[in-house]
């Protein structure tokens, strides 16, 4: 006997991957997080891979592993996947200080941060018909033209 499964947060086309205590700040974090917010999977991966921040291989393996779980675990196409969100959250304080002048000291507070990422897939796209060509309708101008 054992305890029962909890039911799945997330809809079947979603999977989802979570980084706990990374060392940077969240307010920089959510920096890199807004970047990739809303791209395919395939865009928001080399968005991560050039981007000058330190933080952004932290965030890439992340996604990658969402990607993972969702290709791995749920079998959802790879091609067609989405970052539906990238949500940041605060984690534990460091706090140090740091000698100052005339005998005193400073507070110095190093932030640790979480972020989820969901990734979810697309539906997939219907062949879109061309809608049906109608007659531009008059102008007012030409309407009272033809009244007259």
């Amino acid at each position: 006997m054992g305890k029962q499964a909890r039911p799945r947060d997330l809809e079947d086309s979603q999977a989802q991957a979570i980084a706990r205590n990374l060392r940077v700040s969240p307010r920089k974090l959510n920096l890199v997080a807004e970047q990739i917010r809303g791209m395919t999977a395939g865009a928001a991966r080399a968005t991560l891979t050039f981007s000058k921040r330190r933080i952004a291989k932290d965030v890439r393996k992340v996604l990658d592993s969402a990607i993972a779980n969702a290709e791995n675990n749920h079998s959802l196409d790879v091609d067609r996947l989405v970052v539906r969100e990238a949500t940041v959250g605060r984690s534990v304080v460091m706090k140090r200080f740091h000698a100052r002048g005339r005998g005193r000291s400073a507070r110095v507070e190093k932030w640790f941060s979480h972020i989820t990422i969901v990734v979810r897939e697309r539906a997939k796209e219907v062949e879109a018909k061309p809608a049906p060509r109608r007659r531009p309708a008059p102008k007012p101008e030409a309407a009272k033209q033809e009244a007259a």
